[in-house]
């Protein structure tokens, strides 16, 4: 016998509509919501409860196979939430908001980000790849403005020219890019989600997230890698 779920609110359809239409939403931002929803529709609201309150919308979410999922940003290490849908993976998803020549760019421009060290790839490298399209060749001027979108639509984020997985990219994305790039995807060794942009230890092969390598090696007089010891070679942020 299964424990009823808690009721759905009024404040928790509030809730997850504007989580929704935000595509994706950072937690300091969520827990607002949280309390701005419950006192809206008047209903008992509990400021340490944000992730009961999200659960309970998930457990009524579940038969249409949707969830909101929470991540972590790899800049700063802070909580963001998403609405993930988990029937269609999350690329044939961006199907019907694409083209297939746009996607092709999307997908080996992910190719590049993933198989880089740092999680970055630079502008001229993606540009580079336009003219090589199997779909048709795409004009840098074209590839220029379809990166512009997908930034604005929060699938990269650019900075100074390089390109990486955007938050919400990376939540949507975790299982499709842990199953399709198995070999080269990388857990971080602290908070054991995905890590894009990361560092990674010479000796053993391990990564972690620049904010995870931070907090870890606050403590430490002399950095060492979790896993095999040795020092660790990378500049600590």
């Amino acid at each position: 016998n299964t424990v009823m779920a808690a009721q759905m609110t009024d404040a928790h359809r509030r809730f997850l509509q504007v989580l929704m239409s935000n595509g994706i939403t950072e937690g300091s931002e969520a827990r607002k919501l949280h309390q701005h929803c419950c006192e809206t529709d008047k209903v008992y609201y509990a400021h340490d409860k944000l992730d009961d309150f999200i659960s309970t919308i998930n457990s009524h979410l579940q038969p249409l196979f949707m969830q909101i999922r929470k991540g972590i940003s790899e800049d700063n290490g802070r909580a963001h939430y998403a609405v993930v849908n988990l029937v269609e993976t999350e690329v044939t998803r961006m199907a019907s908001d694409y083209t297939e020549i746009e996607l092709e760019l999307f997908r080996k421009t992910m190719d590049l980000i993933i198989l880089s060290e740092n999680g970055f790839a630079s502008s001229t490298d993606i540009l580079n790849l336009a003219d090589q399209l199997k779909t048709k060749k795409m004009k840098k001027k074209e590839a220029e403005q379809v990166l512009k979108v997908f930034v604005e639509d929060k699938w990269l984020s650019e900075k100074n020219g390089e390109y990486t997985l955007h938050t919400r990219c990376i939540i949507e994305m975790e299982q499709y890019i842990l199953s399709n790039y198995q070999d080269v995807a990388r857990k971080c060794n602290i908070c054991h989600s995905l890590a894009i942009q990361s560092q990674v230890c010479e000796s053993c092969g391990i990564g972690m997230h620049l904010p995870c390598v931070r907090k870890y090696f606050r403590a430490q007089t002399e950095p060492r890698c979790p896993k095999c010891n040795e020092f660790w070679s990378c500049d600590i942020p």
